[in-house]
């Protein structure tokens, strides 16, 4: 959609839109990339966890490294959202339900019970 909106504008000689839409279409085009490329963000299993943020960064994560497993849990106009985190001392991770493909708490349930 971006792009045909900096197309548009640039049929219609508006300079100001072809440069908002160019970045935003770019944008949109590395987000869907990465999506496709990197499907899975998180992985777990007896040894630990390995985590993925963007296109190449993987790091491994052993059980006894892994501080905390919570969920942030937020209402803002009416709307509820998800993120679980896990603290590795070093590094805070960060994902969504999008990211995840299930909900946190339920990720960090397994999580939790994997860990143990």
């Amino acid at each position: 959609m971006c792009a045909g909106l900096a197309v548009y504008w640039w049929s219609v000689g508006d300079l100001a839109g072809v440069v908002l839409a160019v970045p935003a279409a770019v944008l949109v085009g590395a987000m869907g990339l990465r999506d496709v490329l990197v499907p899975v963000r998180l992985a777990a299993d007896e040894g630990g966890i390995t985590v993925v943020h963007g296109f190449a960064g993987r790091r491994r994560v052993p059980w006894d490294e892994v501080r905390e497993i919570t969920v942030d849990v937020r209402t803002r106009y009416g709307l509820r959202s998800e993120m679980l985190e896990i603290d590795t001392g070093d590094h805070l991770h960060v994902f969504s339900r999008h990211e995840l493909g299930a909900s946190p708490t339920e990720v960090a349930a397994v999580l939790r019970r994997r860990g143990t």
